[in-house]
Order: structure tokens, then sequence, then C-alpha cells
């Protein structure tokens, strides 16, 4: 650091002496040179003194010895001129790199940003629908109110729907179509209270095919609840629903039974 203080004071008594051969110039190049001369002793670190400009530069009016640098120039500040003695153009070097940096440091940002945005903005894929209880019918002979049996597999009817970002989710047809190629989670909670014997079979299909399943066949419970949740890589149109399969039956509370589903990250 000393070292580096004793360039930057021979640079500012250089700087000052020069004052003296540019007097064809007038007090026009004493105050740019004054300026530079404070930047210069502030970028070498040299402690704030209210006396050091003047001491330095009585001590570059006596100086009689040669000069550090004998590439200044009048002009050279005015020119941008790059050399030992302009001091000012070093700082308009680090101000044109200082721009291109933070030019480059936006630019970057702004590409992070838009690679965000496509993997979030219009892309929330979520969705929540219950059965709605009005759908059970009477069983004959019997106090129970069901939805089934059925003598083929019925795609559950999750008609109330709270929840459906992306309009992935068809209510109508209890069916959820992938808008986009993604990895999908799905949950359904499966739920029947009888009075005699518990018989159901409900199955998650995917494209067609069965991928998980909850079932109940004793008579020993009355009531009984079950959820599965399974994780799907989907392509784009790939469908998913929850069916019931032939024969069997869910009875009272039907709006117990749910299905839901989001997309964790799109591919």
């Amino acid at each position: 650091m000393k070292s580096k203080r004793h360039n930057d004071t021979r640079y500012a008594v250089a700087l000052i002496w020069q004052i003296r051969q540019c007097e064809e110039l007038g007090q026009m190049v004493v105050l740019p040179l004054l300026v530079l001369l404070g930047s210069l002793i502030l970028c070498g670190r040299a402690e704030a003194d209210p006396s050091i400009i003047d001491t330095m530069k009585a001590a570059a009016l006596q100086y009689a010895g040669s000069l550090p640098c004998d590439k200044w120039d009048c002009d050279c500040v005015f020119n941008r001129q790059r050399g030992c003695c302009c001091g000012a153009n070093d700082f308009f070097k680090l101000e044109d790199d200082t721009f291109a940096r933070i030019t480059r440091l936006w630019r970057d940002i702004s590409a992070l940003n838009g690679r965000v945005q496509a993997l979030s903005d219009g892309l929330k894929v979520a969705f929540k629908a219950t059965m709605d209880s009005n759908i059970a019918t009477l069983i004959p002979g019997t106090t129970e109110r069901c939805f089934g049996p059925f003598n083929t597999n019925v795609p559950m009817p999750y008609a109330i729907v709270t929840l459906n970002d992306g309009m992935g989710y068809n209510p109508f047809l209890g069916v959820f179509t992938a808008p986009r190629a993604g990895v999908y989670v799905f949950a359904f909670t499966v739920y029947s209270s009888v009075s005699a014997r518990l018989y159901h079979k409900v199955q998650l299909i995917w494209n067609g095919t069965p991928t998980a399943g909850a079932f109940e066949n004793n008579r020993e419970d009355n009531e009984d609840s079950a959820t599965q949740l399974v994780v799907l890589q989907l392509q784009k149109g790939d469908q998913v629903y929850v069916q019931l399969t032939s024969g069997r039956k869910l009875c009272d509370y039907l709006a117990y039974n749910i299905f839901t589903g989001y997309m964790l990250y799109p591919l």
C-alpha cells in the first residue's frame, strides 16, 4: 500500500507540475487537473487531509527533479488518450467496463427471467373435484342411496369442481387431459357407508390402463375410506380418470369421494 501511495503521489506531483507547462490554456486546464488530482488521491486510498492538495501543489512548484512520466499532454484528458499521466482516462475506461458488465448482467437476468416465465407463467395446472351426493339412487329393498352397481366399468363423475387451473379437468366426463407434458401428481379418496356389506373397487386409469386402486369386500365394517396417490409422467393429451368397477357400489356421503391432481413440473 505504501508503494501504491508513493506512485500516486509522484503522478499527482507530475500533474500539478504540468500546470506550469500549459499556461497557454490558462485557468481552463487548472481546474480539470486539480479535479483529476483529487481522483488520483481517492483511488490511491490516501488518507483524507484538507491540506494535502495545497501541500502537494507547493511541492510540485518547487520540484526540480525528473518527472515520472514524459507522456503527459495537456489535451490527453480531453481527447481521452490513455497514458501513465492521463489518469482521468483510466476512470473513463473503468466506467465503460462497468457499464459493459452491468449490461451483460442485465441481459443474463432477462434471459433467466424468461426461462422462469416459460416454466411457470400460464402453466399452472391443478384441479380438485368431488362427487355430488344427489346422483345417488335408492337401492331397492334397502335404505341405502348409492352410486352403482353397474354392469360395466363407469368413470366416476366428480362434478363439483372447486379448483381447475389450466382447465385440464372436464367435470362432465370426469376426465383430466394433460395440457402439456410434465410430471403430475394425482390422488383420489374413496368413501362408502353401508348397512350390510362393503363392496367396492375403484381404479385410477391412465390412457385406458389401470394404474392404482382401492377396494373393499367385507361384512365386518359398515364404513370405509381409503386414499391413493400416484406420480405420473404424462405427455400432452394423456388422459387420467377414476372409474368404479362393474358390479360395485359406493353408498352415502358421496361428497367424501374426492379426485385431485396437479402438475409438479413441466417437461
